[in-house]
């Protein structure tokens, strides 16, 4: 998929305040410790997650993409009579039906003629969201549109604590299946995509290429965010990584890039030996990348858009700048997004304190 008119605008973010280290995990996951002579310290080690944020529990999702779409409404400058679409595109969602995006919809106050939908697609819910709203911008159905999606993983954390330390038919290798749980933070964002004419910045979306491999659709299944999750953490990691690397010569077909022509990277966060893994794999060199899984965890599907907003408020990403965004997810589904960068536009909330347009961001380190 080539576009020609479509341009990333802007986007806005919402970062809890609270902050829940790996440690503190560990100190409540004592009785499986002692149990089976775990040593402490392990999780960080595997994962390199020093720590993750949480909503405060019983958020609806929809209140907090209500507040990062906002923020990316706000800082493209573009009234909001113009936007065509509203997809919500996380794993965590307010009910079943109605689609969460009514709730955010009714929010902004958005147009009535407007699309509004849920898009679910695991860890790649607000990239395919992105695509979506491209294809209709390409086409000319609309002109703006906005993908947003707010993931809360406190449930999914302490439901976990709670069946490791109760349930004592659990191995060694039992526990294996649940770390990926143990990863899981929390996070909002929006991103908001015009055609050409709207634009003030021409953030310009050049190409996107997907890939599925559903052969591994098993590796990883969850009974819903708020329960459990069970993830072979190892085959998801060797699969997903060869579904990138086959994905990214798609990729580089599709740009029209040389792989010494990409300035910057941003990745799915998953932790340090996915991050080592793919870009050997895809022959990257790792000072391209912004990581924030240290600091942030996996945040779903809104970790790599977040990161995306991150980077460039720490001023990561320059003009002129090619950008890939390589997304992997369970299913195994790979996409890959390019963008020609010009200028930021980034609002957020970062524990209640609005950031807009920041130089410099000291809380998330970039290795």
């Amino acid at each position: 998929m080539q576009y020609q008119r479509v341009r990333l605008e802007s986007l806005g973010y919402i970062l809890p305040d609270e902050i829940i280290a790996s440690d503190e995990i560990e100190v409540r996951l004592a009785p499986v410790y002692e149990r089976l002579r775990l040593p402490q310290g392990r999780l960080e080690m595997m994962t390199g997650i020093r720590e993750r944020r949480f909503f405060p529990a019983d958020t609806a999702p929809s209140t907090v993409s209500i507040a990062s779409a906002e923020q990316a409404i706000l800082a493209s400058g573009i009234d909001r009579r113009q936007i065509g679409a509203l997809l919500h595109g996380s794993v965590c969602r307010d009910f079943l039906e109605p689609a969460t995006a009514c709730s955010v919809h009714h929010g902004l106050g958005l147009p009535a003629d407007c699309l509004v939908c849920d898009i679910s697609n695991a860890c790649l819910g607000l990239l395919t969201g992105l695509i979506q709203i491209a294809n209709m911008i390409e086409l000319g159905q609309i002109r703006a549109g906005v993908v947003v999606g707010t993931e809360c993983g406190r449930g999914l954390v302490e439901n976990t604590i709670e069946r490791l330390n109760t349930d004592t038919s659990l191995s060694r290798q039992d526990i294996k299946l649940f770390v990926a749980s143990l990863t899981i933070g929390s996070g909002s964002v929006a991103m908001l995509l015009c055609d050409e004419e709207l634009s003030r910045t021409h953030n310009r979306v050049t190409a996107a290429s997907v890939l599925a491999h559903t052969t591994y659709h098993e590796l990883c299944r969850s009974e819903g965010l708020e329960t459990f999750m069970r993830t072979d953490s190892e085959q998801l990691m060797n699969q997903g990584i060869a579904t990138g690397a086959e994905t990214f010569t798609q990729f580089l077909r599709e740009t029209g890039w040389r792989r010494d022509e990409i300035d910057k990277t941003i990745c799915h966060q998953v932790g340090v030996a996915h991050r080592k893994l793919l870009f050997e794999a895809l022959a990257l060199e790792g000072r391209l990348d912004f990581p924030t899984y240290q600091m942030l965890g996996n945040t779903g599907a809104a970790a790599l858009p977040l990161t995306l907003a991150l980077a460039l408020e720490a001023g990561h990403i320059d003009t002129d700048d090619r950008v890939a965004l390589l997304g992997i997810g369970s299913g195994i589904n790979c996409q890959m997004i390019g963008l020609h960068w010009q200028e930021s536009l980034v609002r957020g909330l970062r524990n209640g304190l609005p950031k807009s347009q920041s130089k410099v961001m000291t809380s998330l380190p970039q290795s």
